[in-house]
């Protein structure tokens, strides 16, 4: 069984053949969105970038030219200018100015597929998919590892009891967010923007990550936040928290300093998933698989899946599917996480349960 485990490692389970091309407004072209987002959209296979909204004049210009879009500024776009030019729109602004793009996407009547965390507060991420929900357009929230074929792969060894059931879980995100170019004003230090500092940053990828694989939702959570260094005065440099899903807990990590890490640890009963690296959008995965009937290990796949989480969405939205990664799942990681900052001011475990 192992052997065959990664036989179908890129094979697109949700792939149903659309016709046509989903055309996309991606709104904020920061420096993911420039260097990640756009260029996967443009190379991906059911969409096509088609509208550029950004506050820069200069990246209007360039970003324009390069994919051959018509460019608006942020009160053009709200004011619905070239609205016939897209179907769809991609919200990579800083977080706490995700919810008035968002509610102008569903007022116009487009899909969204927003990027995480879903806002900068609970009560302002619920607002954002209520907007969506009132006006009945999809909602999906860019987890982008939920779309690819390897990771899904893993989901359903893992579902299908491949390590047993499961015990405990162990992520680890550390980015140094002061690293390269990248100074103390950037968004991500600026509580009014991001809310959270590495926890709503990093945090979130191995929380909806193992969410995703073992399809939980947690009870509990309880945590711990720190900062050290004068540029993370106002938010959290550091963040250990760990998550009560009934049958088993996850002990998480994420940090704003620190050696580069991505890695994702699963334990069951009667195995082990080890993938390292786990969670840069660039980065080629390579996981290991040991249970009693041996070991295997698949190197160097991962690397597109940006690309495969906007196919992943086009394909619903021509196709009128289901998206797995809505509004909703949003929502949950929300809700853990702003428990989590709760118990870093109380010392105490907080209900995560509606």
């Amino acid at each position: 069984m192992l052997e065959n485990l990664f036989a179908d490692a890129v094979a697109r389970d949700w792939d149903d053949s659309p016709e046509g091309t989903l055309r996309i407004a991606v709104v904020g072209c920061g420096g993911h969105a420039r260097a990640v987002s756009l260029p996967a959209i443009a190379t991906a296979d059911y969409c096509e970038p088609t509208v550029i909204v950004s506050g820069s004049a200069e990246k209007r210009a360039e970003l324009g030219e390069t994919y051959m879009a018509t460019a608006l500024d942020y009160h053009e776009y709200t004011a619905g200018q070239a609205v016939d030019e897209y179907d769809a729109v991609y919200v990579s602004t800083p977080n706490r100015l995700h919810l008035p793009h968002v509610e102008t996407a569903a007022r116009l009547g487009k899909a969204v597929i927003c990027e995480k965390p879903l806002e900068a507060t609970l009560e302002r991420a619920e607002r954002l998919v209520a907007a969506c929900e009132n006006e009945g357009v999809p909602l999906m929230t860019a987890y982008r590892m939920q779309a690819a074929p390897v990771v899904r792969r893993l989901r359903e060894f893992l579902r299908g009891g491949g390590i047993g059931e499961p015990q405990r879980a162990f992520g680890d995100f550390t980015y140094p967010a002061l690293d390269g170019e990248r100074g103390p004003d950037q968004w991500r230090l600026d509580p009014e923007l991001a809310g959270a500092g590495a926890l709503f940053d990093l945090g979130i990828y191995p929380l909806n990550t193992v969410r995703f694989l073992f399809d939980s939702d947690p009870v509990a959570a309880w945590g711990d936040t720190r900062s050290t260094g004068e540029a993370f005065a106002e938010v959290d440099e550091h963040s250990d928290f760990s998550v009560d899903f009934g049958e088993y807990v996850g002990n998480f990590s994420a940090s704003f300093s620190g050696y580069t890490t991505t890695r994702l640890t699963v334990q069951g009963t009667h195995g082990r998933v080890v993938v390292d690296p786990a969670f840069g959008s660039t980065e080629d995965r390579d996981i290991m698989v040991e249970t009693k009937a041996g070991r295997v290990r698949l190197v160097g796949v991962g690397a597109n899946e940006t690309r495969e989480e906007f196919d992943y969405f086009a394909n619903a939205v021509l196709t009128g599917g289901e998206i797995e990664s809505d509004g909703e799942d949003g929502l949950v990681d929300m809700r853990t996480m702003t428990a989590v900052l709760e118990s870093a001011e109380t010392g105490s475990r907080v209900d995560v349960r509606n």
